[in-house]
């Protein structure tokens, strides 16, 4: 197996809306959509449609929601052995849309608060064959912190902390690379993390301050800008293609997955960037979260493999 990813499977419950509303404010939306979700669930499908050897372990409950869950995840070819059911519902995602593409989301948890480090455990055999895990904290933490304690000496740990919440320095130290965006670089880093800057300056500091934290890597995601990456050897920019932003619900994770998937492959993390920034730039070209990731021919222009 490329990519164990574990982490969170949701129900995205989407309404576009003109603006969005203020406190105590109601504003009319779109007619409600329903699609498969969650940032663990994005990531698996992401990385089966772009053509990675993919399985998920999360959980879902044993209603609708996870059944369009465990489906959605078979058309992209994920292995679903490690979905597991059960009594809690599956979590949603209430998710609005501006005309821009740029979106708010509330998270109900539901089954994916059960994810329990036992789960983990449980999980050896799944963890004994991945070359990448991929990870986030849609799921408790302390299932997160198993993850980290159990990872085999040869695989690599990819952990985007959203939404942010403190990391134990166990944690920190096993990532390779810490993907955060700016908000979540911001939080990390507390007060010494500043404004988001218009170069590469800023957010060079912010990398560097970072990876003192602990992780033996770091990307830092800039939007449209592309991204920046960073390890103890220099950091460098990563930059997008420009592309006209419809959705950008899912794109974070469309890239954690690209990403993941070509470190599985052996590529230089600066490499496996380049790659990653054109998956998310697709992404964001579309609607919706997995019906927006794209297969590896529709990426188009990359290096070959």
């Amino acid at each position: 197996m490329e990519v164990l990813v574990v982490g969170s499977a949701n129900a995205d419950l989407v309404v576009g809306v003109e603006r969005r509303p203020g406190a105590g404010e109601t504003v009319l939306g779109t007619d409600l959509a329903v699609h498969p979700g969650g940032k663990g669930a994005n990531q698996a499908v992401a990385a089966a449609r772009l053509g990675a050897v993919t399985a998920l372990l999360a959980r879902v409950g044993d209603d609708a929601h996870g059944a369009l869950l465990r489906e959605s995840l078979r058309e992209a070819g994920a292995d679903t052995d490690g979905v597991l059911g059960g009594p809690t519902p599956t979590g949603v995602a209430l998710i609005t849309v501006d005309p821009s593409g740029d979106n708010s989301i509330v998270v109900a948890p539901g089954a994916n608060a059960r994810l329990a480090p036992d789960d983990v455990v449980a999980a050896r055999a799944l963890l004994s064959r991945a070359a990448v895990v991929s990870t986030q904290l849609e799921i408790p933490l302390e299932t997160v912190v198993e993850l980290a304690r159990r990872l085999p000496p040869e695989c690599r740990l990819v952990l985007n902390p959203s939404p942010p919440a403190a990391l134990p320095p166990e944690v920190l130290r096993a990532c390779d690379p810490l993907v955060v965006n700016e908000h979540e670089a911001r939080f990390l880093l507390g007060a010494s993390g500043g404004r988001a800057g218009s170069g590469s300056v800023e957010e060079a500091a912010w990398a560097a301050a970072l990876l003192e934290l602990g992780p033996r890597s770091v990307v830092v995601t800039l939007g449209a800008r592309g991204a920046l990456v960073a390890s103890r050897e220099g950091s460098e920019w990563v930059p997008s293609p420009a592309v006209r932003a419809v959705d950008t619900t899912g794109a974070g994770d469309a890239f954690t997955a690209a990403l993941a998937w070509r470190l599985a492959r052996g590529e230089e993390l600066v490499t496996a960037a380049r790659f990653a920034v054109r998956v998310g730039a697709v992404a964001v070209t579309r609607e919706g979260a997995q019906r927006s990731f794209p297969t590896f021919d529709e990426v188009g222009g990359v290096a070959k493999g």
